[in-house]
């Protein structure tokens, strides 16, 4: 079950149990008679809970990275911030935007609702905006018939969940106000063309072959890609992401227990 959804039935449960406690109960208790147990964890857990929601709800949310498709911005055990105004006031659970404040822009790392299965998280990088046209052939990156800059810089080493150690060729990429780095490795495909799901919503803006795709990205919707190109499952596969599956912009690696030195790292 979503956590934001559990935080929220445990804020209405010990709320109403506090102010029914307020208006009915404690007025025809007895000077002196024990608060039920109850009423006072309700008592003492609300302000807790309602702090707590609120943070998370609008202003900013942990979230633990699981995966290495965004080696090497963001590394597996990353723990990080999600900026929830940036981008828009939303209501929790239903995640619906009420107040509009800004966009997301080509480059940000988000946080997003999976289109398959919106009660998993997902980060990946903005590439496409609403009404681009996104190309990716032979490794190399073009939105609305420019290509994307990239300057080699190295060779990354990783461990895979296979626990296998593979060496990737790193690039420093800039993609509109970001440079970022990305990685891709030799002999790789460009992506699993019979992995592509064949029914996403408007598929047919898609067209696929052995060197890579063409993507027109529709009105309120977002295409992803994880910046380890050739290990992330991202909107090359599963299509578009619509706007009302944001959650925030990725700012800030607040811990990793691993790699101290990463604590207050901002997320490019």
């Amino acid at each position: 079950m979503d956590f934001e959804l559990i935080m929220f039935i445990a804020l209405v449960i010990t709320g109403v149990i506090w102010l029914a406690d307020i208006i009915l109960f404690k007025p025809r208790r007895a000077t002196g008679a024990r608060v039920p147990l109850l009423t006072e964890y309700s008592e003492s857990f609300f302000p807790v809970i309602l702090l707590v929601f609120l943070l998370r709800s609008f202003l900013f949310e942990p979230f633990k990275i699981p995966s290495g498709s965004m080696l090497p911005t963001l590394l597996v055990g990353d723990f990080i911030l999600v900026n929830k105004y940036e981008w828009g006031i939303r209501l929790p659970v239903i995640n619906r935007k009420i107040i509009d404040i800004g966009t997301p822009q080509r480059g940000d790392v988000m946080v997003f609702r999976y289109p398959k299965d919106p009660s998993l998280d997902y980060i990946k990088r903005v590439v496409g905006l609403p009404g681009d046209t996104v190309t990716y052939r032979n490794k190399r990156l073009t939105i609305n018939g420019v290509p994307q800059p990239v300057v080699p810089d190295g060779v990354f080493t990783f461990t895979n969940s296979s626990l296998t150690s593979i060496s990737a060729d790193r690039y420093q990429e800039k993609l509109g106000q970001h440079t970022h780095d990305i990685l891709n490795q030799a002999g790789m495909p460009v992506l699993f063309v019979e992995e592509v799901d064949s029914q996403f919503p408007y598929r047919q803006n898609c067209s696929y072959d052995s060197d890579g795709f063409t993507c027109n990205v529709p009105a309120g919707y977002y295409f992803m890609m994880g910046d380890n190109r050739d290990n992330s499952n991202d909107s090359r596969y599963w299509g578009f992401v619509p706007d009302r599956n944001v959650v925030g912009k990725a700012v800030l690696i607040w811990m990793n227990f691993d790699e101290p030195k990463r604590i207050g790292t901002l997320i490019k």
